[in-house]
């Protein structure tokens, strides 16, 4: 047993990668319910063939970049061991094995690249969303969990917030689905105003319920160890999605006089997403306002799309781009400074500097994510034709898997 070592912050993590890889599975039933009867099939794979992709990615050359030593000192990407071979199993991050720790951050990888294809549900050709989805965590994931996850990263550096993932996982991956989804242009269908026709509802419901237990993994797995860090964040994560679907459930009834179960699956994923950044800084009290906050804040971005013409087909952008931007710069607002930070916010006693970096960490990260994921986009659309024509889309995604639709 390597000096250092802690077993039981060892078998935590171990466990909360578990949790966090089923949360992919969990998002490909949350997705595959919410498309038609016809896209169901492809919906599905674009989740896991994720899990396969990214995880040779990050093992091939990923971990280096984002944890390797940072190059020339700024702090916009690290170049380690590329092919992960310096790296033995007795070798240690902090308490943990480095292995353990690696594997934890490559499903951090493999989920926000399974987020993006709800933006272009429906209307995507399989070779082509795979050679885009090496391009990208590459040239966009990969430097930006560098920034934020290194504690060589830049706006880690620079003493922005974010415990597990709100800028580099929500926010980037709803920034990249408005990219993808203006890049590669609106739908047949959405162009014609056609109602969404979720296939099955059971689906949606069973996906939430293991978003849900994996996000105990993703958020109170990042303290690294079973401590009160990691229980805080775990209770935050609790409050936070059970107040985000009860507020919804209001939402609906003062908007529309009606509930329905779809709009609460999503107010639950809107809570769990903002208080992914912040579960570990904020107390029980901050983490209800963060889950009522999102709920309403996603309650309407979800209908943005239908002022401004972009087909963000399952509201990638509503719930984690504009649930992420809630979460992360909340944290200025509700830090205690009791937890795993001794940083406070504005109504902790802390100062306007801390609201101020959160900000424009979120401007950053938004305008990268979304720049350099619209000209990969339109590259691999122009090369390889990633978008399906409108006869495939009205056929539906899963004519692609022909001998077994």
């Amino acid at each position: 047993m390597p000096p250092g070592l802690n077993t039981g912050d060892s078998a935590w993590v171990l466990v909360s990668t578990a949790m966090v890889l089923l949360m992919t599975p969990g998002l490909a039933f949350f997705y595959g319910g919410m498309v038609r009867a016809r896209n169901v099939l492809s919906m599905l794979f674009m989740s896991f063939v994720s899990i396969a992709l990214v995880t040779i990615l990050w093992f091939g050359y990923g971990y280096g970049l984002v944890f390797g030593p940072d190059v020339g000192g700024a702090g916009l990407i690290g170049f380690g061991d590329l092919r992960f071979s310096d790296i033995a199993p007795d070798m240690l991050h902090g308490r943990v094995p480095t292995f353990a720790f690696a594997l934890f951050q490559l499903t951090f990888a493999i989920i926000t690249v399974a987020l993006i294809s709800g933006s272009v549900a429906g209307r995507t050709r399989l070779g082509p969303w795979i050679l885009f989805s090496v391009v990208w965590v590459t040239l966009v994931y990969f430097p930006i969990a560098h920034w934020v996850f290194d504690q060589a990263g830049w706006i880690n550096r620079w003493g922005v917030l974010d415990f597990a993932g709100g800028l580099v996982v929500e926010l980037n991956s709803g920034m990249a689905g408005l990219a993808l989804a203006v890049a590669l242009g609106p739908g047949v269908r959405f162009r014609r105003k056609e109602p969404p026709e979720p296939s099955n509802i059971p689906f949606v419901m069973l996906g939430l319920g293991l978003l849900w237990f994996g996000w105990f993994g993703f958020n109170a797995g990042s303290a690294m160890a079973d401590g009160r860090v990691a229980v805080n964040a775990f209770l935050n994560t609790m409050v936070a999605g059970a107040a985000g679907m009860l507020a919804w459930l209001v939402i609906e009834w003062v908007r529309y006089r009606r509930f329905t179960r779809l709009g609460s699956a999503t107010g639950a994923l809107a809570g769990l997403v903002a208080i992914t950044p912040s579960c570990a800084y904020v107390n029980v009290e901050g983490a209800l306002v963060i889950g009522v906050v999102a709920a309403v804040v996603v309650s309407f971005a979800v209908t943005w799309k239908l002022v401004l013409g972009y087909d963000d087909t399952l509201d990638v952008v509503g719930v984690h781009g504009a649930g992420g931007v809630v979460g992360t710069v909340l944290i200025g607002l509700f830090a205690t400074g009791a937890t795993a930070s001794t940083t406070r916010g504005l109504l902790y006693g802390g100062s306007i500097g801390l609201l101020l970096k959160q900000i424009a960490a979120v401007i950053v990260v938004a305008l990268y994510s979304f720049v350099v994921t619209y000209l990969i986009g339109k590259v691999v659309d122009r090369l390889f034709r990633m978008r399906e024509t409108e006869a495939e889309q009205l056929a539906g995604s899963d004519t692609q898997f022909r001998a077994e639709s």
